[in-house]
């Protein structure tokens, strides 16, 4: 039961984002950024809200001292979900249509806050509790023939390749352009973005990977997305015909300045959290270390 609370961020995520792709020419450019009330975005959010808030109130009216941890997995559930809103619903969506700025910070608030609080959350578990007995064992069942690929998928090595290269393949012009021109091919980079993002969470976050070696993983990937918003960074013409064809970017940029800017938040905040988290992994690394020895003395 344990191992299906991990499968519960990717299961939510895929139905959301099949509808978060977004064609540059389908709206009007010139108007304000509007919300994306799409009911394909819209209600698998809530229904996912729906089914941790049920299931929650039946643990809840069982537990006695889980309910404090049970609580703290809600609110972390909750914000994530409101992040994954933020990204997907509210008006900063449609302006990655006009701006690569916009877009890239869409797609950061998803991968560098959004994945590793669901993961945090491991909300499967208590989702569980909203369906019948008979539907809870029958989804349990299943746990033997995914554990497998889902431990490979989710090892820390594994994982970091996957996202390193997802991120770098979608950024090569060629790629981000068909996929800014179909939405069938937007789709496939939302959920490369966004599930390689909730693997490689799983995997620094997940008690049977080493300190050390998530710390390594977590380095390795501050270096590798910092170096490719480096080089959007001081960039000095564009990369992307589907935004550079649109003229000035939103707050009078010009395409190229808006894709430096798009760099600069994908090479500085990327960078800082994923170093963030090494930190406070080697932390606790050389806090264990340290108790280690004393019980020796």
């Amino acid at each position: 039961m344990p191992r299906l609370t991990r499968l519960l961020p990717l299961a939510a995520l895929l139905r959301a984002v099949p509808a978060a792709a977004h064609a540059t020419g389908a709206r009007d450019h010139h108007a304000p950024p509007g919300w994306t009330l799409d009911p394909w975005i819209v209600g698998p959010l809530l229904l996912a809200a729906g089914l941790f808030a049920r299931g929650a109130r039946r643990l809840l009216a069982r537990s006695g001292q889980g309910s404090a941890a049970l609580r703290r997995r809600a609110r972390l559930y909750a914000i994530g979900l409101a992040v994954l809103g933020a990204a997907l619903v509210s008006p900063l969506h449609e302006a990655g249509e006009r701006s690569f700025a916009a877009h890239m910070f869409e797609h950061e608030l998803l991968m560098l806050v959004g994945a590793p609080l669901l993961v945090l959350a491991e909300p499967l578990a208590v989702m569980l509790w909203a369906f019948p007995p008979a539907g809870r064992r029958a989804l349990a069942a299943a746990v033997p023939v995914v554990a497998a690929p889902w431990r490979w998928l989710t090892g820390a090595v594994t994982s970091t390749a996957l996202q390193a290269a997802a991120l770098w393949l979608w950024h090569a012009p060629a790629l981000f352009d068909r996929a800014l021109a179909s939405e069938g091919w937007h789709v496939a980079q939302h959920l490369s973005f966004l599930v390689t993002a909730l693997l490689f969470w799983t995997a620094m976050l997940h008690r049977r990977t080493p300190a050390g070696v998530a710390a390594l993983c977590l380095v390795a990937t501050a270096i590798v997305s910092g170096a490719l918003g480096a080089l959007m960074a001081f960039a000095t013409s564009p990369w992307y015909a589907g935004y550079a064809s649109l003229g000035m970017a939103p707050f009078g940029l010009t395409p190229a300045e808006d894709q430096q800017l798009a760099g600069l938040l994908m090479w500085v905040p990327g960078s800082l959290v994923h170093a963030g988290a090494a930190l406070m992994l080697m932390r606790r690394l050389l806090v264990d270390a340290g108790t280690g020895a004393q019980h020796v003395r």
